[in-house]
């Protein structure tokens, strides 16, 4: 993948799906082997590395056997890269995929629509489940040990047959416009999410003041590297490990792929109405919703829906109710005084606090079985 073939590959990757997990999922659901979708999600929720397979059935259990092998080229330097990333990032880089990550693949149409019309996002209560199963990835990836002992490995192994489902909810709808929109779930937009969930969350960083060492974007690219990889995606499609070139790669496809629509809206005030409830109620809710923005940039903002602030419209102000919120909100939550900015950045409060507060909830959440809801219903629509 370069940046001078980018838009033919992507033409092209937009037709793929993932033929092993596909046919696995069809020859699951079609033979009653496994009761359904849900069921499906039930037990891919039970996997974990070295588990005995011989209980599985057997296609599942020849598919895991088959998904295990490492990328090409695959080092111990890529692995101490990566963690060398997360030693410095792991907490702020958790929320911003949690946040600009998540709101980030909204800004698709076509992602939107796939998103909104195969699930219930937790009801309509909002995206809680969602959000906890993509945490699983966001935090376990960062985890010590996750990419040399299976974990990692695992946890997208679930992902991928998650997506094969997704494609063949679809399938079996009859109501997917393959002509129009290509392949559900395609490697385009496999693709297209590990650039928002790599080079987006760098930009975010950067457009918070967050500075992110040349090795340590080296280091964020091989993991989702190594992710890409463990979804399924061929060799000629996996986001290359150099965070420059992905980088422009990644701002050639935004301009094409990312527009407001309706179902983006719909799903971007879903997700804040999550956040408000379970994660920064006010008072810090305001200036976390200005620094998100600030993460995105107005223009991506807009698109998505995310709310403009007046009163939180400068960084002197965010500085002050990032000081305010922290002492009197985050402090007393977490049964701590927070402390005092010392740099210029008027987000390190907001930033800093915000981390604590998301990978608290979504830790709490996933270590007390709390993402118990099913993750999609049989049939398209329900809850729109």
């Amino acid at each position: 993948m370069t940046a001078e073939n980018v838009e033919a590959e992507m033409e092209a990757a937009n037709q793929a799906g993932d033929p092993p997990a596909d046919a696995l999922v069809s020859d699951l659901i079609d033979n009653q082997e496994i009761d359904g979708i849900n069921g499906l999600f039930r037990t891919i929720g039970t996997l974990h590395p070295g588990q005995d397979l011989s209980g599985l059935p057997p296609r599942l259990a020849n598919f895991l056997k088959e998904a295990t092998a490492e990328p090409p080229g695959w080092s111990e330097a890529d692995v101490k890269a990566a963690e060398g990333f997360f030693d410095h990032h792991h907490g702020e880089a958790s929320m911003l995929q949690g946040t600009v990550g998540l709101i980030g693949t909204y800004l698709s149409p076509t992602g939107a629509f796939t998103l909104r019309s195969t699930g219930r996002l937790g009801g309509v209560d909002g995206p809680g489940r969602r959000l906890s199963q993509s945490s699983r990835l966001f935090i376990g990836m960062g985890d010590r040990g996750a990419l040399r002992n299976g974990t990692l490995k695992a946890t997208v192994t679930k992902v991928r047959l998650v997506h094969a489902s997704v494609r063949q909810l679809h399938k079996k709808s009859g109501e997917w416009d393959y002509a129009k929109w290509g392949e559900p779930v395609s490697q385009k937009y496999t693709a297209g999410a590990i650039c928002v969930f790599s080079v987006q969350i760098l930009e975010a960083l950067k457009n918070l003041g967050v500075h992110v060492s040349a090795d340590d974007r080296h280091g964020f690219m091989c993991a989702w590297h190594y992710v890409n990889h463990y979804l399924g995606t061929p060799e000629q499609w996996v986001m290359p490990k150099d965070a420059d070139l992905v980088d422009q790669i990644w701002r050639i496809e935004r301009e094409k792929e990312w527009r407001e629509s309706d179902d983006g809206k719909f799903m971007t005030a879903q997700a804040l109405k999550f956040y408000k409830q379970e994660m920064v109620p006010p008072p810090a809710y305001d200036p976390f919703v200005a620094m998100v923005r600030a993460a995105f940039g107005d223009r991506y903002a807009d698109m998505a829906g995310i709310p403009r602030n007046a009163a939180l419209d400068t960084g002197a102000k965010i500085a002050a109710a990032g000081h305010s919120v922290a002492s009197n909100t985050f402090g007393g939550l977490f049964g701590g005084t927070a402390q005092k900015a010392t740099g210029t950045n008027p987000y390190d409060a907001i930033l800093g606090q915000a981390s604590k507060a998301f990978n608290k909830v979504e830790e709490y959440a996933l270590k007390h079985d709390k993402d118990d809801q099913p993750q999609m219903h049989q049939e398209l629509h329900d809850d729109r």
